[in-house]
C-alpha cells in the first residue's frame, strides 16, 4: 500500500482571505515504510509574506522571488502524490489549502476522504493530552531538534516517524501470524521460533548470595511466601 505523508507552509490561515501555499514537502511509504524517495517545492505565493507567517517557516518574500507559482508545479506534485492516501497532521489545514490552488490552477481537487489525518488519530488514542507534532516526538522519543524553523519536507519526514508509531510501531506490517506467514511462503520468508535450550545456562548467583537470600527466607518464617512457591 503506497502512502505520501505531506505537510505544507502558507502565508496565513484561510485561502479564502487570499493566503497561498510557500512550500510542499512530502515523504512517500510503501507498506508503512519510507521508500527514500521524497517531493520538495518552495513555491511563489504571488503576493506578500506577512511577518506572522516568516517567524514560523522563515520563508520570506526575497527568498520566494524566484520560485515558481503554483500552477507551474501543480501537474509534477499530483503525478508524486498518485492515487495514495495522504497522510496529513490536521488534515483540514493541508487539504483546504491544497485543493484551492488545485482549484486556481484550473485541476480537480483531491477527495477529501484520501486523507488521513494523524491529529485526530492521536486525539483519539491520547484523550486529552497533547498532539501537537512536538508532543508526539516527545512522547515517542523521535528527535526532533533540527526543528527549529517549520519546513515541510523535515515535518514530512518527522510526521512518518510519528505516523508509524501512532499505528502500532515500526514495520506493522512484518508481524507474523499464521495466516501471513502462509501468504509469505512463496517469497521463501523463514520464520523463526525458540527452541528449548539443550543444555541449562549455569547459575548467575554466587554461593555468599545464595546463603544471604536463603537467611532472609528463614527469617520470614515457616509460612513465607518464598517456601509455598518453591
Amino acid at each position: 500500500m503506497r502512502e505520501i505523508v505531506l505537510d505544507t507552509e502558507t502565508t496565513g490561515l484561510d485561502p479564502n482571505t487570499g493566503d497561498r501555499i510557500v512550500e510542499i514537502g512530502a515523504v512517500e511509504l510503501q507498506g508503512h515504510m519510507p521508500t527514500g524517495e521524497t517531493y520538495h517545492q518552495y513555491i511563489f505565493p504571488e503576493r506578500s509574506v506577512p511577518q506572522e507567517a516568516i517567524d514560523v517557516h522563515g520563508l520570506n518574500d526575497a527568498f520566494l522571488r524566484d520560485k515558481p507559482v503554483f500552477k507551474r508545479v501543480a501537474e509534477g506534485f499530483i503525478d508524486f502524490i498518485g492515487d495514495a492516501k495522504l497522510v496529513i497532521h490536521n488534515a483540514s489545514f493541508d487539504m483546504k489549502f491544497l485543493n484551492a490552488e488545485l482549484k486556481w490552477a484550473g485541476l480537480p481537487p483531491i477527495p477529501w476522504e484520501r486523507a488521513v489525518d494523524t491529529l485526530e488519530i492521536a486525539r483519539k488514542k491520547f484523550p486529552g493530552s497533547p498532539a501537537s507534532l512536538d508532543a508526539l516526538c516527545r512522547r515517542y522519543g523521535i528527535d526532533n531538534s533540527a526543528r527549529t524553523l517549520h519546513g515541510a519536507l523535515l515535518d514530512s519526514e518527522i510526521l512518518a516517524d510519528v505516523y508509524l508509531e501512532l499505528i502500532g510501531g515500526r514495520q506493522p506490517d512484518l508481524v507474523l501470524s499464521p495466516d501471513r506467514v502462509a501468504t509469505a511462503s512463496s517469497q521463501s520468508i523463514e520464520v523463526w521460533r525458540p527452541t528449548k535450550r539443550p543444555k541449562p545456562l549455569p547459575p548467575q548467583i554466587t554461593s555468599e548470595e545464595s546463603a544471604a537470600h536463603a537467611a532472609f527466607v528463614d527469617a520470614m518464617g515457616q509460612d513465607a511466601l518464598w517456601r509455598r512457591l518453591n
